[in-house]
């Protein structure tokens, strides 16, 4: 697979954060496979810390949007998820407790380290077994988040971290902690890979990568997406678990 760095293409490395996607790259982009796009961006906080971007014109259920984020080796790979899980932590060590991780978008892994890195950090937990739950809700047909019986007793009253792959225009995370707190669970804090989004609910975003870190990121309503009105076709249909080409 061919890498597109801002150096090789003659435009400023897109890991600076002074990326410029201008219309020439844009056109010369179009006419090149989806992953041949590929641009690859260290994390401020830990290089190791890797995201794959590709830009085109991507569709998600909220937005359009000008890249695909390509965030799975991140909450995949135990290696890159640890390391997540240890810069999430700085942000809840002032937090006296932490009894419960609502993951998001498949983020289980990443969670999992999380609650190791909280009980070493000394936060405590309210819980029995004095553990960290981690739980992941049901998303019914109609998009609701539901915690089914067995699980409610991890949020009713517990102090709650909600942790997300990506938070790009904060409508799932505003429906994720109005569910848990529809639950009884009080929200700790919001922690998602990447957000284009500061704080929602009144409760901050804290993340690995913020839109600023990639260039020239953009989303749209559909109804007023640049790439449609210029009858541009969708590269693919995208989420949190990856991307459908059409």
């Amino acid at each position: 697979m061919r890498v597109i760095t801002g150096i090789a293409r003659g435009k400023k490395d897109i890991s600076s954060g002074n990326t410029h996607m201008n219309i020439n790259y844009i056109k010369e982009v179009r006419t090149m496979s989806m992953l041949d796009r590929q641009v690859k961006i260290p994390a401020k906080a830990n290089r190791k810390i890797e995201l794959k971007a590709y830009p085109g014109h991507f569709a998600t259920n909220h937005s359009h949007i000008n890249y695909y984020l390509d965030i799975t080796p991140i909450k995949c790979r135990h290696t890159e998820a640890q390391l997540v899980a240890k810069e999430f932590v700085r942000e809840y060590k002032h937090t006296k407790a932490v009894d419960t991780i609502v993951c998001m978008d498949g983020c289980e892994v990443i969670g999992a380290y999380l609650a190791e890195e909280l009980t070493d950090a000394g936060i405590m937990s309210m819980n029995t077994h004095e553990c960290v739950n981690i739980v992941t809700p049901e998303i019914n047909t109609s998009g609701q988040i539901i915690f089914r019986d067995n699980v409610e007793a991890m949020l009713t009253n517990k102090h709650v971290v909600l942790l997300l792959a990506s938070a790009t225009t904060g409508q799932t995370v505003e429906q994720s902690i109005q569910a848990i707190r529809y639950y009884g669970g009080n929200v700790q804090g919001v922690s998602a890979i990447f957000t284009a989004v500061d704080e929602v609910e009144g409760i901050p975003v804290h993340s690995i990568y913020h839109v600023d870190d990639v260039g020239s990121y953009k989303n749209y309503l559909p109804s007023e997406c640049p790439y449609c009105k210029e009858k541009r076709k969708l590269d693919a249909i995208v989420n949190s678990y990856g991307y459908s080409k059409i």
